[in-house]
């Protein structure tokens, strides 16, 4: 990893935990987040996965009125950082706790690397 993306991926650490502290209080259901990235295709790359704990409460926060919340607040953040990216949608998944323990035996390394 080149000293550029050492200091985009620390970026990208700091204000992603940040958006996860947010919605650790505000959003029911909502565990963690994490992201993956290949700097040689940077930003088009970037991967963002939203993990709840149920399918339930996943379920109901994309019926919900704050449904677009967490993908609101990752995209202000990047552009914070000064990443630009040109649909939002396509950096984000969800993906929930309950999920990975059913199809991968809660490995989620395994999980993250099959998306």
């Amino acid at each position: 990893m080149r000293k550029t993306d050492k200091k985009i991926e620390n970026q990208l650490r700091i204000g992603l935990t940040d958006v996860c502290n947010k919605a650790l209080k505000d959003i029911h259901g909502f565990m963690w987040l994490t992201h993956t990235v290949n700097y040689a295709n940077f930003p088009h790359s970037l991967q963002i996965v939203c993990v709840f704990d149920t399918n339930d409460n996943l379920q109901s926060y994309q019926g919900s009125a704050q449904s677009k919340s967490l993908e609101s607040c990752i995209e202000i953040e990047l552009i914070n950082l000064g990443i630009k990216v040109k649909n939002i949608t396509k950096h984000i998944s969800f993906d929930t706790e309950q999920s990975c323990e059913a199809q991968h035996g809660g490995n989620w390394a395994i999980r993250l690397a099959k998306q």
